[in-house]
């Protein structure tokens, strides 16, 4: 009878376990994606979404939570059980946001960290019509009249704002103040404004900018991003440039899950996510939104904290936060 109940009791520790990993997942895993439709988590999220099941052996269900710079959804996601089921479709505002604003936004660790998904560049950009062929050419043009040149911005402290104020802190330019920022929300409305002549430059996500610069009307000076886009072959990036700082700011995906996930589903992600990275259609949808994958490229938590720690230093540095 002891025998019995032991097999039993064991058996139901088992049926108890968060999760075991010949089972997981049995049945669909939802990949929240903290901001609204169409922008560039959403196409991320939907590419995996696309992807991955193969792989899994279930499907990946996006649901969209926007709302507060993305902390709506990763903090959904942080309180989700920690089973595997409830993913995160993480973006650089998952590090840039607790930088600056630590009181208000989901600590960068509080999670349990799957993998890098792509690298999203940046295109410092002008008009075609701009007396400027160069970063260098334009920045002269800045110091010759500080204050007078314009760029948009979705804020001060948002990943477009922080590129620019970056590159000015480099070239021995007061970030807040040789160039004025104009707000603008959103990327198509600040690659509106450049194209109305509205403002005189802009540092911002090339999905946004490539369409003008493919038709003749925007011109770029250089890319923000680890290498050279296929598209602009020709065009420099920050660091190549010299801009160490302004070359670590870009855009980013990842794939994030709430803290202390099982061993087994991490290791099963590892898994989906080598096989991901070599799918042809998922390389040909990164290729189509203006992305690099990054799959396998990088250890998501040493560069979610290299991360948090640029936009905290940057943060302090330009005065946004004094601790």
């Amino acid at each position: 009878m002891k025998k019995v109940l032991s097999s039993i009791v064991a058996a139901a520790l088992v049926a108890a376990s968060p999760v075991l990993a010949q089972d997981y997942p049995e049945k669909a895993v939802t990949l929240v994606v903290p901001y609204g439709p169409g922008g560039a988590s959403d196409l991320a999220g939907r590419a995996l979404s696309q992807t991955a099941p193969e792989y899994l052996g279930q499907p990946l269900t996006v649901q969209n939570k926007p709302g507060a710079g993305g902390m709506n959804g990763a903090r959904f996601v942080t309180k989700a059980d920690p089973d595997g089921y409830t993913l995160l479709l993480a973006r650089v505002g998952m590090a840039l946001s607790p930088a600056v604003t630590p009181t208000s936004a989901v600590p960068w660790d509080d999670y349990t960290f799957l993998g890098a998904l792509e690298a999203t560049p940046m295109i410092l950009a002008v008009r075609a019509d701009a007396p400027y062929d160069t970063t260098e050419e334009l920045l002269a043009a800045i110091k010759q009249d500080e204050g007078a040149l314009t760029y948009a911005a979705s804020g001060a402290t948002a990943i477009d704002g922080f590129t620019v104020q970056s590159l000015l802190s480099e070239n021995d330019l007061d970030p807040l103040t040789a160039a004025t920022l104009v707000p603008y929300k959103g990327g198509g409305a600040l690659a509106t404004a450049l194209l109305g002549g509205h403002v005189d430059f802009v540092a911002m996500a090339a999905a946004s900018l490539m369409p003008h610069i493919e038709s003749g009307d925007l011109k770029a000076l250089m890319v923000i991003a680890p290498s050279r886009m296929d598209a602009l072959p020709d065009t420099p990036t920050a660091t190549e440039l010299g801009y160490e700082t302004t070359g670590q700011i870009a855009g980013w995906s990842a794939l994030y899950g709430p803290k202390d996930l099982p061993e087994d589903v991490v290791g099963k992600w590892h898994d989906v996510l080598g096989q991901v990275a070599d799918n042809a259609q998922w390389q040909e949808l990164a290729a189509r939104r203006g992305s690099i994958s990054t799959i396998g490229t990088v250890d998501m938590t040493e560069y979610a904290k290299s991360q948090y720690d640029l936009y905290h230093g940057l943060a302090k540095k330009f005065g946004y936060i004094s601790e």
